[in-house]
């Protein structure tokens, strides 16, 4: 629990206490910021009202929807072997299966599905087939984390429905689009990859990732536009695949969205 000392009340003087949708961005291990964010959400007195999440995102988001605190959460995303959620697998779409990440999600929540969720939970996928973004609502939550943070060409589609479904990052790496579509105000989201440090490429492996992050970038900040605060933790020396950073990412979260959350209840209040 937060020291009662240390949190403010979330309504600065309304009768009613902040409460937010939040957006749960894409990012790999970055995906440790998010515990922060929750922290900071948690010490101010805010309440989720509904959750949304890309790839590592919709892990965390599901972790929460079901009723895990950030300090539980904390406990999940210290103790996990980032780098042991994949199998081997023999298929043409990808030499590796997801099916691991799944079996955490349901060692932790058990066989549940997304809308048994005690607050509304949305998670983004990519249709590979027919490029078409896919926003879970129902069905397996573990198979929908799955299907979020399946990386094409590295891991097997997740079938689901009918559909081969891979990672969200390709459609809506941010995921406000659910939340606003539910008429979900104000809403907060979280960019993980927002402040990639861009350099002079010195090898083809530069060139590319400046690429894609050009591209993502621009995509991200047009489907962001309408969220009342958009929380970009500053991560540009931090790896995607580093796991010894973990706590070190929960603290760079906490510590970025702290004011931030701070301000935007201020100015709800005026």
């Amino acid at each position: 629990m937060s020291d009662p000392k240390q949190k403010k009340s979330a309504s600065h003087g309304s009768k009613e206490p902040l409460s937010i949708g939040l957006a749960l961005g894409g990012g790999a291990v970055l995906g440790a910021a998010h515990v922060g964010v929750l922290r900071a959400i948690d010490e101010l007195g805010i309440g989720i009202k509904a959750v949304s999440g890309t790839s590592i995102g919709s892990f965390i988001a599901s972790l929460y929807a079901f009723g895990m605190d950030w300090r539980e959460i904390e406990a999940v995303a210290l103790d996990l072997d980032w780098l042991d959620l994949t199998g081997l697998t023999l298929s043409q779409f990808g030499l590796l299966s997801n099916k691991k990440f799944g079996r955490v999600v349901s060692d932790l929540l058990g066989e549940r599905r997304i809308e048994e969720s005690s607050i509304p939970l949305f998670m983004i996928a990519t249709d590979i087939e027919h490029g078409e973004k896919v926003v879970m609502d129902r069905g397996d939550v573990a198979r929908a984390v799955m299907a979020s943070a399946c990386i094409p060409g590295i891991f097997r589609p997740v079938e689901c429905d009918g559909k081969m479904l891979v990672d969200g990052v390709l459609m809506e790496n941010v995921p406000v689009s659910p939340l606003l579509d539910s008429g979900m105000k104000p809403l907060v989201c979280v960019d993980l990859m927002g402040a990639y440090v861009f350099n002079k490429p010195e090898t083809i492996i530069d060139l590319l990732l400046n690429a894609f992050y050009s591209t993502l970038r621009n995509t991200t900040l047009m489907q962001t536009g309408d969220a009342d605060l958009k929380i970009v933790p500053s991560l540009g020396e931090f790896s995607l695949v580093d796991t010894r950073q973990v706590s070190l990412l929960i603290k760079a979260g906490y510590r970025d969205a702290l004011p931030q959350l701070d301000r935007l209840m201020e100015d709800l209040s005026t």
